[in-house]
């Protein structure tokens, strides 16, 4: 009899905590997305059937005609979705000191390669932020074209060997950005477009591959970090961090002990590392473990984000021969001015730059944007606070597809994106690199990345879809970030 009383109330408590736990945003006054059940509230079918993004885009649609802001579960845990573009500006921008975070898991001790410069919080992302940026400024970017159009080049001639055939164009683009970025950050040649099967190629994949239980496990981690810091639990594979370490370590001590120096990224890090400077500008040390993981982030961004970018613009171009058309006249003109791919040529796309904007606006790569509260918060002009730590979801694809701020948000236009055309708009309008103190420190380099891919196809070659081509889009529901389902075919012609 004891044990049938102790199990109904340990039955009517977690009920009533269940219930007490969801009731956090009624209990505020404020509209959520319906019908959250234990225990995985409103998740059920994200990852498996729906992408996270198309998800984020319903909550949008939901939630905008209730209120400015409403909000989630994830598992028990209430999620802060801003709509309002005001409110989103006091977030990222003008009220950035209380939203510091980005709430991704962070832990350096069992897994070093966590400690990127998107991950850190508060001071310690601060000062790591001071070191990084003179390695990222138009000077130093334009160090690094000439290494990347040196890939373009091998990107050209495998592009050459598939012409007139069905190409699943998500693999060879991200082949191309493995062997920019591993020539860039590492300074050495991934050979990724020879070799599918490469090593770098090999890791980039395994790492970027969060399906099933890895990407239930990468919620919880983000949502319940002390736990995962007690249990010892990393993001990074341990193979894959044995081997991005192991390789840096022997580049770095064959530089220092040949005396070698390239123009890359490595090599400004180093330079912090070494001296704490770059070019003279006193920033302050790296360790080994600092550096390692930001060579890490810079190669996984280029990896993810620029590729899955660039194969959706090819995507667009293929379905839009006009934007096609005139983005090749532009690329054209200016091979023919310039007489080769320098930077400022790169510089000059204006077309091709709102080309990938536009793409950008329609396939997000990263659908929401997620801070967190270092103290408790007062909505501005609303009596509502919220708790330290609180998590606040920025729905990145819901703007972006919103029909009162893009007329016909399903069609591909880059003239949205004219300089009069996004003046007219609210900054917090279109998101892909965040905004504010926090927004993407590598924007710059992933668009000339990309308009490097660009411009290397449309001035040799026609793209087109093909029968197996995804008329409409389907993502895959499995990945946290925009990825094409099936993958990408297209097919090319030589001009």
């Amino acid at each position: 009899m004891f044990w049938l009383v102790s199990v109904v109330s340990l039955l009517i408590l977690s009920c009533m905590w269940i219930r007490k736990k969801y009731s956090y945003f009624e209990n505020k006054g404020l509209p959520f997305y319906p019908h959250p059940k234990f225990p995985l509230g409103n998740l059920w079918g994200v990852g498996k059937v729906k992408h996270s993004g198309l998800f984020i885009c319903d909550i949008y649609e939901y939630l905008k005609k209730k209120d400015i802001l409403g909000g989630v579960f994830f598992f028990v845990r209430p999620i802060v979705v801003p709509i309002d573009l005001d409110l989103i500006k006091e977030i990222l921008v003008k009220d950035f000191s209380a939203f510091p975070d980005r709430g991704i898991y962070v832990n350096e001790r069992d897994d070093p390669l966590s400690g990127t410069l998107i991950a850190l919080p508060g001071q310690r992302w601060k000062n790591l932020r001071i070191k990084l940026t003179p390695t990222y400024t138009a000077k130093k970017l334009k160090m690094m074209h000439g290494t990347m159009t040196a890939v373009a080049k091998e990107f050209e001639a495998c592009l050459d060997k598939h012409t007139g055939q069905d190409v699943e164009f998500a693999d060879i683009i991200s082949r191309f950005t493995t062997d920019i970025i591993g020539s860039v950050a590492f300074g050495i040649e991934c050979n990724s477009l020879k070799d599918p099967n490469a090593e770098f190629l090999k890791m980039a994949k395994k790492v970027s591959d969060v399906r099933g239980i890895k990407f239930l496990k990468r919620f919880f981690l983000t949502l319940f970090p002390n736990v995962g810091r007690t249990l010892h639990m990393s993001t990074t594979p341990k193979d894959v961090a044995d081997f991005f370490m192991g390789t840096l370590r022997e580049i770095i001590n064959h530089r220092e002990s040949n005396n070698i120096k390239r123009d890359d990224f490595l090599e400004l890090l180093m330079q912090i590392k070494n001296t704490g400077q770059v070019d003279g500008e006193n920033v302050g040390r790296m360790s080994f473990d600092e550096l390692s993981a930001q060579t890490f982030l810079f190669f996984i961004a280029g990896y993810g984000t620029s590729a899955f970018t660039t194969t959706f613009a090819l995507y667009e171009l293929a379905l839009n021969k006009n934007v096609q058309d005139r983005a090749r006249d532009e690329v054209m003109e200016i091979f023919k001015k310039h007489g080769e791919f320098s930077y400022e040529a790169c510089m000059e796309m204006k077309y091709i730059d709102q080309v990938i904007k536009e793409t950008l606006r329609l396939h997000p790569i990263l659908p929401n944007l997620i801070r967190t509260l270092s103290h408790d918060y007062m909505i501005p002009n609303r009596n509502v606070t919220f708790e330290k730590g609180t998590f606040f979801s920025i729905p990145v694809f819901g703007i972006h597809r919103d029909p009162d701020i893009y007329p016909n948000p399903n069609e591909f236009d880059p003239e949205r994106f004219t300089d009069e055309n996004i003046r007219s708009r609210h900054s917090c309008a279109w998101l892909p690199f965040g905004e504010g103190p926090r927004g993407c420190i590598g924007k710059r380099f992933g668009i000339m990345e990309i308009k490097i891919a660009l411009g290397t196809l449309l001035s040799k070659f026609t793209i087109q879809p093909t029968s197996r081509t995804p008329i409409p889009m389907v993502y895959e529901p499995t990945v946290t970030i925009l990825t094409p389902k099936g993958g990408m075919w297209l097919s090319i012609d030589k001009i």
